[in-house]
This record gives structure tokens, sequence and C-alpha cells, in this order.
């Protein structure tokens, strides 16, 4: 009798969850970071090195990873959506001058994003097309300066052997835009397509045993887009 009492209570309970379940979809696929970055000059490393004044800036590379979204269906037209994915790794380099391509160091970061989706109903259940609105935060970490920037920094006489040098990224909060589609292609799976505009603003700090030698505002704003599998429950 208990083994009865235990199965129907199973049974209810599976059934009761099933609606909010079905409420629920995961996106997996790879997804892209493209910086589409910009920052101030780096106007010591210009004084030191003797190279023109404001001929100097950063630049960030490409870097896929595996994306892992999950939506919420709030009702026909409204879902949230949260965005997370392996973390990402990006080389920083130099960029102008007669040092251009000097690589300056790597991180990787996360950049988890929660955002309002509005799905526009066309009238066909194969195409669910939608844009988004959210809020994205980015945290830095793992930064590692590279050796050729070791050896730069040596050269000129900044820094010696006994030195500690250190590459420090500020953690970012800005707004995230969307748009993309989901494509039906059986009862619980689709297509997911997914394009993103993202507002990721940092500081990146060179430091010698602590100390701050070349700070940097760094604009990345990069294009986030996915290629995936959607499984709605």
């Amino acid at each position: 009798m208990k083994t009865s009492y235990k199965t129907i209570a199973s049974l209810v309970l599976a059934v009761s969850a099933a609606p909010a379940l079905a409420n629920w979809s995961v996106n997996v696929g790879a997804i892209t970071v493209a910086p589409q970055d910009s920052s101030s000059h780096l106007n010591v490393v210009e004084t030191v090195a003797g190279l023109p004044a404001n001929s100097t800036e950063l630049s960030v590379n490409n870097n896929t990873q595996l994306g892992i979204t999950i939506d919420y269906q709030l009702n026909k037209n409204w879902t949230i959506e949260l965005i997370a994915a392996t973390p990402f790794s990006h080389d920083i380099q130099v960029k102008g001058s007669a040092i251009n391509g000097l690589p300056i160091g790597s991180s990787k970061h996360l950049p988890p994003t929660l955002l309002a989706q509005y799905h526009f109903d066309l009238g066909d259940s194969r195409f669910d097309p939608f844009i988004g609105l959210g809020l994205n935060y980015t945290t830095f970490f793992q930064e590692e300066v590279s050796g050729e920037l070791v050896s730069t920094l040596q050269a000129l006489d900044v820094t010696d052997a006994n030195d500690k040098v250190e590459l420090k990224l500020k953690d970012s909060v800005g707004l995230a835009m969307q748009a993309g589609v989901n494509i039906k292609l059986a009862d619980n799976w689709s297509a997911h397509l997914m394009l993103s505009k993202m507002d990721i603003e940092t500081e990146g700090r060179v430091q010698v045993n602590g100390t701050t030698i070349q700070s940097v505002d760094v604009t990345i704003d990069p294009y986030v887009w996915m290629i995936g599998a959607r499984y709605s429950f």
C-alpha cells in the first residue's frame, strides 16, 4: 500500500509540474564574442618609448565558446532569457605606431546577460522571431601579462627582472540588445539563431609591484552571435 501511495504521489507531482516545465526552453550551441573595440591612448608607453602622442590604442580579439541560454515564457509574447557560456578568453594587443601588435596580455571573462524578449506572432508556428533588451554583467578574471610586454618594459628600463608586472581589468555593467529567431524542426526541437549587441566597458591597468604605471579606458562593445539547438519542455 505504501508503494501505491508513493506511486500516486509521484504521478501527482509530475502532472502538477508539467505546465510549469512547459514554459522552459534551453538553447545550446556555439556563441561568439566579437569586440568592436576602442580605447584611450597609451600615453605613458608613448612617452617612455618615444612614440608620437595619441598613436596607440588597445585591441581585443574574437573568441567562440559553448553557449547555454535558458528561456522562461511568461505568455505568448513575452519571455525572460538568461545568456550564459563557458569562459571566453581574449588576447589584448597594442594597435598603432611602431609597436603595433605588441601583446599586452590575456584575460578570461564571463558575461551573464538577462533579457526581456518580445516574440512576434507571424501566424506561422514554425517561425518565432524576437527582439530583446536587458542588462549585461561582465566579470574579468585570470588576467595575465605577456612575456613580450615584460621584456619590452625591461628593455626600456621601466622595470627589472625582480619586478612583478600584472594586468588588472575592472568588471562592467551595461545594456544589451538582441534580435533572433527560433525555427521549429520537430515537436520539441528548434534551431536557435541570435545576435546581440552588448555595452561592455572596462579600465585596464598595468601594475608594477602593485603600483599602476599605465591606465587605459577600453570600450569592448561586442557583437555576440549564437547558432544552436533549442529544446522546449
